[in-house]
């Protein structure tokens, strides 16, 4: 179990996913300048209520599960403003959060076991090859690759890198994201995903 620093967000961040911050908030600007500094992460969280902005009237739910965000590139174009490029690690479990100064969250988390290697089912192969078409679309137009919404290396046959693109890139709701950031079996997540892309057409 280790105390870690919580970002609670609207959406969800998978392992190798990639997240573009602007960070402005002074509860957040502490905390990023420490983790910059020692080289450590903090972990995101998805908000299943609340806003991510505090207001003083505001209350915020997270979710149980989070990914822990590792900062790759940053800059300060204003002096009270951080643009963050971070990239997810491992997935964690959250048994306890509480409030600590200037309203940062923090967690007590438990990591949970990465992915095992899994290769697409034949039966999900259409999840895979679609995620393909996109990539493909957006090499075509000229999207440099760290504008794109996900990040090389394109790993398109392992079933857990595409159910987690996937996860990201539909309007889900936070709740059924932390679902599947929580499944330990990337296939079931891979089909879960399947039956939303079905929903979505």
């Amino acid at each position: 179990m280790a105390l870690i620093p919580l970002f609670p967000l609207s959406r969800a961040l998978f392992p190798g996913g990639v997240l573009h911050l602007r960070v402005f908030e002074v509860r957040y600007l502490d905390m990023v300048r420490r983790c910059i500094a020692d080289g450590s992460g903090f972990g995101v969280v998805a908000l299943l209520s609340g806003s991510e902005v505090r207001s003083p009237e505001g209350q915020e739910t997270l979710a149980p599960v989070g990914t822990m965000a590792r900062i790759e590139s940053w800059d300060a174009p204003m002096p009270a403003l951080l643009a963050l490029r971070c990239v997810g690690a491992g997935r964690f479990r959250l048994h306890a959060s509480q409030l600590a100064k200037y309203g940062l969250w923090m967690g007590e988390a438990e990591a949970i076991a990465d992915d095992s290697p899994a290769e697409v089912p034949a039966d999900l192969q259409d999840c895979a090859d679609a995620l393909g078409k996109l990539i493909a679309g957006w090499q075509r137009g000229g999207v440099p690759a760290e504008h794109m919404p996900l990040a090389p290396p394109f790993r398109l046959d392992d079933c857990g890198w595409v159910a987690d693109r996937w996860c990201e890139l539909l309007p889900l709701p936070a709740a059924e994201q932390a679902r599947l950031l929580a499944l330990p079996d990337p296939v079931a997540r891979l089909a879960a995903v399947r039956q939303a892309l079905r929903d979505a057409s």
